[in-house]
């Protein structure tokens, strides 16, 4: 006996160890003393504690075989006692055992108790009529369910408060004290009228309130700066009781609903529907009331009843022109009657400081065969940038030279007096116009430059004092060699804000000038430019560089000496076709940053850029190369819009890549290709208002697009009855764009007033538009440059209309946009469906044919059989009706068969 108690001692320390403070170690001699919840009125029920593996030993595994539906168990009772004899007191039972071998029967009950109402995962139940209560509870009626369900656990009784008297600890002193009283006495006014004027009848007139004396006196608020008092402290005392006030008031009720409930409809029956269709008083009814009706609804078609008047009446009144007029009026034309050479106008840029100021580049009008014709009679002639002025229409201000014809050029928006422009043979030309710029900006001193730099338009100067024109020559030329070997199509200067390396890394710009260029050509490229010194190799003798000196001619300024023939590209991006040999042909980009420059309201910024640039040109003492200790950007997106000459539109990285194969710089592969227009692109510009927004235009169609949307264009315009030269984005309104055409109509777009067709077509010229600029004058007058292919340049003054845009012009058409996002993905989702549908029919059909030919030989030899027996019987059929044969002799001959 006592070798078996000490062995339950043993077992049970181990027990111990394993599961801590759960079930304290037995001695020799005590038994643990079942736990039942008899403190709770059940004291048949033994909670027990049944881990992972006593679970799997008696079968009772939570979630498999005990469930909601079955939250029970019937167990053995030959099955624990042969688990106390196995693991003693490691037994899960254990500490129920003397329950176990006194319970009368042989099935005890185990019940899993889910929300551990007894504490324990699962429970016993000791007795015989608890086992059979639980198994056989009696059914509750609903009734009396639901009364159980509502009855509360516990009533709450409300104790009404108790007024006390109040017990003043001296708040009421300090609040005294605090509280404002009046201190002056109030003015009491009495206001009569004779009796004879009670009841008199009155007549009101018009009168000038102006003209007649004391009749209108306008009282307007002004600040008035002697008696402006700061407050410098304020002392404010807080009371928690507020101060009780009886009130009355009358409600009103803001919020009207017109609420009706009706449970079944009410319907005419069919003798009802009979009686009113032939009644006369509907149909004089319907005979009064459809003319009113009629009436009404033309009224709603020809006006809005919903604008608001008032808002209409609060608009700036002092315009030009009619807020209804929206065509295009012509302000001034210029045209170049010095050069009677037939030239037309490629690119036309407004100064961006000095209002009224535009200038315009001229070519030749001749192909490429007569220019190689006329080669030598075109070396003669000057290929020239005009800037014209509002005040004087005939003799321009400057002309500015270069080495053959430009087809565009840009303005420096760190330094309008900085131009680059691009030449029909690949090379890129720099003027600098600093020493002139006292002839356009008319500085009022006695001869030098002063300080402070007034720019007055020029406009408003008198037309004899420019008659003379002054000719500007070039301050560098790009190398021919290592520049582009085609007509430059495109320019731009990079932000101030980045500059980029050979590699196409982007980096932070250490000088804050705008120093890079990016041109594109016909000849398949893209190119970087830099316009600092580049870090030389090898350093030059200084004999050389004095002989460099005095070749230098008196007239050209030495800003940009050091590219001079000899500026090379910084790096070079070809755009592949991918499969073959051949590259695409850029003819137009637009880069992410686009839209930041030259906005309306970024012009007294561009003023002050200037003004700084009249005490020190930044220009004058450029760093060489770029710095290794830039520090890179790396959020910066260096994705960027490019149109080709075949119509297609591409979104493509300048960001270069090594082979893996050869180690040489390759250029990435687009992202995405769209050929969308039927001709060469000549338009590629993001709108002012929208930085992810870009518009297209090519041959005989529009395109606008949404940068980061793969599936194609948000809208496509069909084929116009002309061909499209050039377009351009509105400043002023983010839904209106204009389009020049070859018949010299100026189509316009207005977005918000129709997508599939212009808003208005107007003719401006007899020959084609090669260029249009808008620009701001000002909050009420705007222009828009348009030049044709005869080199004139119209000036023309835009409708109030299309320059002012309405209350939520911007939201709506950015959810015009967002519109056509969603759109575009449910045509995308619709293709994929379709296709997968198509797959599936294709697969249905094949199968069905496959069917057809897959019968087996017994099949076959089957139907031949059946077919066999049909003609055998048609057979005997027909040889009986004839009398040849007798019906017995029928019976014989089939068994010959």
């Amino acid at each position: 006996m006592a070798s078996k108690l000490q062995k339950r001692k043993s077992s049970s320390g181990q027990k111990t160890s394993k599961r801590g403070k759960n079930r304290p170690t037995l001695t020799v001699g005590e038994e643990e003393e079942p736990t039942n919840m008899e403190s709770l009125g059940h004291p048949e029920i033994y909670p027990v504690v049944l881990t992972t593996k006593t679970q799997e030993i008696f079968n009772c595994r939570i979630d498999e075989d005990i469930t909601d539906e079955q939250p029970y168990k019937l167990i053995k009772k030959e099955d624990i006692l042969a688990d106390f004899q196995n693991r003693a007191a490691v037994s899960d039972f254990y500490p129920v055992k003397k329950v176990i071998q006194e319970y009368p029967g042989d099935e005890i009950l185990l019940v899993y108790d889910k929300d551990f109402k007894y504490g324990l995962n699962f429970y016993l139940v000791g007795t015989e009529e608890g086992k059979e209560n639980y198994l056989n509870a009696p059914e509750i009626p609903e009734e009396q369910e639901e009364y159980k369900e509502h009855i509360p656990e516990e009533i709450c009784i409300y104790k009404a408060p108790i007024s006390k008297p109040w017990v003043s600890l001296g708040s009421e002193k300090e609040i005294e004290e605090e509280s404002v009283k009046e201190s002056t006495k109030k003015i009491t006014y009495m206001i009569s009228r004779k009796r004879h004027q009670f009841g008199a009848p009155i007549k009101f007139s018009d009168q000038n309130a102006s003209s007649v004396k004391d009749a209108y006196i306008e009282c307007t608020a002004y600040p008035d700066k002697n008696f402006t008092l700061r407050q410098l402290e304020k002392d404010i005392g807080m009371q928690v009781v507020p101060e009780v006030k009886d009130i009355s008031t009358q409600t009103r009720w803001t919020y009207p609903k017109n609420a009706i409930t009706q449970y079944h409809p009410r319907e005419f029956s069919e003798e009802e529907k009979e009686t009113l269709g032939q009644a006369k008083s509907l149909t004089d009814f319907l005979n009064n009331v459809s003319i009113s009706v009629e009436i009404a609804l033309q009224q709603n078609e020809i006006m809005n009843t919903f604008i608001d008047d008032w808002k209409c009446l609060a608009e700036e009144e002092g315009t030009f022109g009619d807020k209804t007029d929206t065509h295009l009026k012509e302000y001034q034309s210029f045209t170049d009657l010095h050069n009677l050479t037939e030239k037309m106008i490629t690119c036309v840029s407004w100064h961006p400081v000095i209002y009224g100021l535009i200038a315009v580049s001229v070519a030749v009008r001749l192909s490429f065969e007569d220019r190689v014709h006329f080669s030598g009679k075109l070396l003669l002639q000057p290929s020239l940038i005009l800037f014209w002025s509002f005040s004087d229409p005939i003799h321009p201000q400057l002309m500015l030279e270069s080495p053959d014809d430009i087809f565009c050029f840009k303005f420096c928006p760190s330094d309008p007096n900085i131009i680059a422009g691009g030449c029909i043979n690949g090379q890129i030309v720099m003027w600098d116009i600093t020493a002139h710029a006292d002839r356009i900006e008319n500085i009022k001193t006695g001869g030098s430059r002063s300080k402070k730099v007034t720019l007055k338009p020029m406009f408003l100067l008198e037309p004899d004092s420019n008659k003379e024109a002054m000719y500007i020559r070039h301050c560098a030329v790009s190398s021919i060699e290592n520049g582009h070997k085609h007509v430059i199509t495109d320019i731009h200067w990079l932000p101030d804000t980045f500059e980029i390396n050979r590699m196409g890394t982007v980096f932070e710009n250490r000088s804050g000038i705008c120093c890079q260029l990016v041109t594109c050509s016909a000849d398949c490229t893209i190119c970087f430019w830099d316009i600092r010194p580049q870090k030389a190799l090898t350093p030059q003798p200084t004999e050389k560089k004095k002989e460099e000196s005095i070749e230098i001619p008196f007239d050209v300024p030495s800003t940009f000496l050091h590219l001079d023939l000899a500026w090379k590209p910084l790096s070079k991006i070809r755009l592949s076709k991918g499969e073959t040999s051949l590259d695409h042909c850029p003819t137009k980009i637009s880069l992410s940053e686009d839209h930041l420059q030259y906005k309306a309201q970024d012009k007294m910024l561009a003023q002050s850029k200037a003004a700084k640039v009249g005490d020190m040109n930044p220009y004058q003492n450029l760093e060489g190369g770029l710095a290794n200790h830039l520090k890179p950007r790396e959020d910066f997106c260096t994705k960027f819009f490019v149109g080709t000459e075949e119509g297609e539109v591409i979104y493509t990285d300048w960001k270069m890549e090594r082979d893996s194969e050869t180690g040489r710089l390759m250029t990435k592969k687009p992202v995405s290709l769209y050929t969308v227009h039927d001709g060469a692109v000549h338009t590629v510009q993001r709108s002012p208002f929208y930085k992810d927004i870009i518009l297209t235009i090519g041959g005989w169609n529009v395109a606008i697009w949404k940068e980061g949307v793969m599936t194609g264009p948000l809208l496509q315009t069909s084929c116009a009855p002309k061909r499209y030269t050039s377009g351009h984005w509105s400043l002023t309104r983010p839904g209106v764009f204009y389009i020049g055409r070859e018949d010299g109509y100026i189509d316009i777009w207005d977005l918000l007033e129709k997508t599939h067709e212009p808003a208005l077509s107007q003719n401006i010229c007899i020959t084609m538009i090669t260029c249009i600029k808008p620009w701001t004058f000002s909050a009420k007058q705007q222009f828009i440059a348009v030049a044709d292919y005869y080199g004139t340049l119209h000036i023309l003054e835009i409708p109030w209309t299309l320059s002012h845009p309405s209350a939520n012009e911007v939201l709506s058409m950015n959810y015009y946009f967002e519109r056509e996002v969603k759109h575009l993905e449910y045509v995308d989702q619709r293709k994929k469906i379709r296709e997968q549908e198509k797959k599936e029919m294709q697969l249905e059909m094949e199968k069905k044919k496959a069917k057809t030919y897959q019968k087996s030989k017994e099949q076959l030899e089957a139907e031949l059989k059946m077919d066999y027996e049909s003609y055998l019987e048609l057979e005997r059929s027909i040889l009986v009706n004839l009398g040849l044969i007798k019906v017995s002799e029928k019976v014989s001959y089939m068994e010959m068969m």
